[in-house]
């Protein structure tokens, strides 16, 4: 019987803490994102939870799953180092540059993994694409700025839409820009965060994961 796209994502978080385990110290401190697929690999986390000393989350709500697993979590201010950051994404391309932000934790998730050490990523297959763009790209953005955001966007050929009802953990709005092709994810990186009351966008080219594990029915492959 084929696998059931949530058994993949346990599958993939189990390989992730075998790739992580390598890794952890006492008094280390492991970087968590946000995300179903992440929430397997925190389950999973709070069995080992003597090997490392503390964990930063890229999210209240991985924050709050974490502290119920007994993990402390401490501000990335208080953390001298991150030995690796693990998280999902929402597609992968074949350079394993990466769309984030379905959840609207884009910016937390990119200052935490630029952060760390080692950034590892981890998806079922179903997330791998040829290039980035068929996923909206999130482009979290600054309140009064949201009308001029999306002005510039759609000069650029996008077709932006408000995230309704939702706010940030940072107060912000989200902007879910459809229909660009990210073909060149770096440069567009940037050139979106150059708009002012851009905030971050969900592109990660110029930090991207150092590892990628795919679950898969065949099982998990590992990219580098």
């Amino acid at each position: 019987m084929r696998a059931s796209q949530d058994e993949l994502k346990r599958q993939v978080a189990a390989a992730a803490l075998e790739n992580l385990a390598p890794r952890l110290s006492p008094g280390c401190v492991v970087g968590v994102g946000t995300g179903s697929t992440t929430n397997h690999f925190i389950d999973l986390l709070g069995g080992v939870g003597g090997q490392f000393g503390a964990a930063v989350s890229s999210s209240v709500a991985s924050a709050e799953r974490l502290t119920g697993h007994g993990i402390e979590v401490i501000d990335l201010n208080e953390a001298d180092s991150l030995v690796a950051y693990v998280d999902g994404a929402d597609e992968v391309a074949l350079d394993n540059a990466l769309i984030k932000g379905g959840g609207g934790a884009h910016t937390r998730e990119k200052i935490v993994a630029a952060a760390a050490d080692h950034f590892i990523c981890i998806v079922d297959e179903s997330k791998l694409v040829d290039t980035l763009g068929t996923f909206p790209l999130p482009v979290e953005v600054i309140p009064m700025a949201r009308g001029s955001v999306a002005r510039r966007l759609r000069e650029l050929g996008g077709d932006p839409r408000h995230r309704a009802d939702f706010i940030t953990d940072n107060g912000n709005d989200v902007i879910d820009v459809h229909g660009l092709l990210l073909n060149d994810p770096a440069a567009w990186e940037a050139l979106i965060n150059n708009i002012p009351g851009v905030v971050e966008n969900g592109i990660f080219a110029a930090n991207r994961p150092q590892t990628v594990l795919v679950g898969s029915p065949s099982g998990v492959t590992l990219r580098e």
